[in-house]
């Protein structure tokens, strides 16, 4: 019996009115997820808008990485954002962003391949940039 696919929790933020570019991003998310035949979590996708896209306050991302936490039981899960600036540009707040992550028993990955799954103990130590 082989393992389920992966379970890919989508998540962006857009601080402004125009969702063109977000919607453009979270497309090029949900094909990622169909090429690779993983599992789009029910949901879908989970973003944060205005102020809370700015912030350190995110609200869709906590619901996100709770609905992570209960599935991460059951099969391998993980956060898929189309680059790193969509968690955020800060790198000291990005990095927190996916020690949560990372705490729910996930990981992150890009629609660029880039992932921070081969390093989670550096990431939950602070090690990594």
């Amino acid at each position: 019996m082989s393992a389920p696919a992966p379970l890919a929790f989508v998540y962006d933020r857009c601080a402004t009115r125009n969702r063109r570019h977000l919607d453009m991003r979270l497309h090029a998310c949900h094909a990622y997820v169909t090429d690779l035949g993983w599992v789009l979590a029910s949901r879908g996708q989970w973003w944060d808008t205005g102020a809370d896209a700015l912030g350190t306050h995110r609200p869709a991302l906590t619901t996100m990485v709770e609905a992570m936490q209960e599935a991460a039981g059951r099969r391998e899960v993980l956060c898929l954002v189309h680059s790193w600036d969509r968690l955020a540009t800060d790198g000291t707040h990005r990095l927190m962003l996916q020690q949560r992550i990372i705490s729910a028993g996930g990981y992150t990955l890009t629609t660029f391949g880039e992932s921070d799954r081969h390093t989670l103990r550096a990431v939950m130590a602070g090690r990594v940039s």
